[in-house]
């Protein structure tokens, strides 16, 4: 299976459109870093003038940590569009390239063909996240140093420098928990069609209605929330609770889980019924 795995990462990172999502972080955090630099030179202030009315702040502020929370927070949403590109091509991808029937009468079985792609997906996903975490987290500390956290979720949460990596850690994982669910959504349209193009816009389709949902206030949608993945993603805001609500963290965990299983399972037998004429 590890020979598998390899086979199929390689494929993937031999593909240019695997590299839009580096390259978009890569460019995009640096220059958000920049801003935040340029801002900081000339005297712009980053705290609200009625909460600095009322409260004294020393020390630095504007550090790596809440550049790398407020950089999460911002392209969390996006992320999951740039994820994809990767799921959307793992299955019809061979299909496109006419190379379906040569897959299967390798002597592999079917359950080693789709669980290998599916988590050479899940890889490269876990990989794009941390990067992420590299180019955030890593580049922000490393020009803008470290200091407390200050968090607005409602209520005032300043974090101390000692009690934030941590926090940062297991977001990052919950990050990957919730990229993997947008992967293996991506990974399940690509098991029905024989085209990339179908599985991508139709993924970013169901994540744009499911997010518009999730944050719209009407009494017809009350009874969907719970049911929307999209829903749980945004968990990894509990971390930064003081204290950390692990029984929600818990419940959001296990539900994106069973999803990740779920559309596994689903492209599982989908495959494993699939009649490949080509």
């Amino acid at each position: 299976m590890f020979q598998l795995i390899s086979i199929e990462l390689y494929k993937i990172f031999k593909k240019w459109r695997t590299y839009i999502g580096f390259i978009a972080i890569g460019v995009l955090i640096p220059l958000i870093h920049l801003s935040y630099y340029l801002a900081q030179q000339n005297g712009a202030h980053f705290i609200s003038r009625s909460i600095s009315d009322n409260f004294v702040f020393s020390g630095n502020i504007l550090n790596g940590y809440f550049i790398s929370y407020i950089i999460l927070q911002s392209l969390f949403v996006h992320i999951p569009f740039l994820i994809v590109l990767i799921g959307g091509d793992l299955l019809a991808g061979e299909a496109t390239a006419g190379t379906y029937r040569m897959l299967v009468i390798r002597p592999i079985s079917r359950f080693q063909i789709i669980t290998s792609k599916f988590l050479a997906g899940i890889i490269t996903t876990i990989s794009l996240v941390l990067w992420l975490a590299i180019m955030s987290l890593g580049l922000g500390t490393l020009f803008f140093g470290t200091g407390v956290l200050f968090v607005l979720k409602g209520n005032i949460i300043i974090l101390a420098s000692n009690d934030v990596l941590w926090r940062f850690f297991w977001a990052y994982c919950f990050s990957f928990l919730s990229m993997s669910v947008v992967v293996s959504l991506a990974f399940l349209f690509s098991s029905l069609v024989e085209n990339a193009i179908g599985p991508i816009v139709a993924t970013m389709a169901v994540i744009i209605v499911f997010m518009i949902i999730s944050v719209i206030d009407v009494d017809i949608f009350a009874s969907i929330k719970p049911y929307l993945f999209t829903n749980y993603m945004s968990g990894w805001l509990s971390f930064f609770d003081d204290p950390v609500d692990i029984t929600q963290i818990t419940k959001d965990t296990l539900i994106l889980g069973g999803h990740l299983i779920g559309f596994y399972l689903m492209s599982l037998i989908l495959f494993l019924r699939k009649d490949i004429l080509s």
